[in-house]
């Protein structure tokens, strides 16, 4: 890309918008890993007797495990969140965009 699409695209207003949306969708998901995350650590240092107990008499699978088996879907749930976020939105607006850029507009 020349450097006139580039200053060009960066000063375009719809640009902008789109930088922070991304950036405010972005942040909005790191802040509910970390809150799960830490949550976790904190269940973790302050209940750890809870954690020990097993799901119901007899089991051997523990809440524990359970909890942290959670911890990873709900990664997971929050990539595939931001996956189709990006390529139903961000990606086609970005395409768009520079398509308008390109051809002057």
């Amino acid at each position: 890309m020349q450097q006139v699409h580039i200053d060009r695209t960066a000063a375009s207003p719809a640009y902008r918008r789109l930088v922070a949306q991304r950036r405010r969708f972005s942040l909005t998901l790191t802040a509910l890993m970390v809150l799960t995350y830490y949550g976790f650590v904190l269940f973790v240092a302050l209940a750890p007797h809870l954690l020990a107990r097993p799901l119901y008499a007899g089991a051997t699978m523990t809440i524990g495990v359970v909890a942290g088996v959670a911890i990873i879907l709900i990664a997971l749930g929050m990539t595939a969140c931001y996956v189709l976020r990006a390529n139903r939105t961000f990606d086609p607006s970005m395409n768009a965009l520079l398509a308008s850029v390109q051809q002057g507009g």
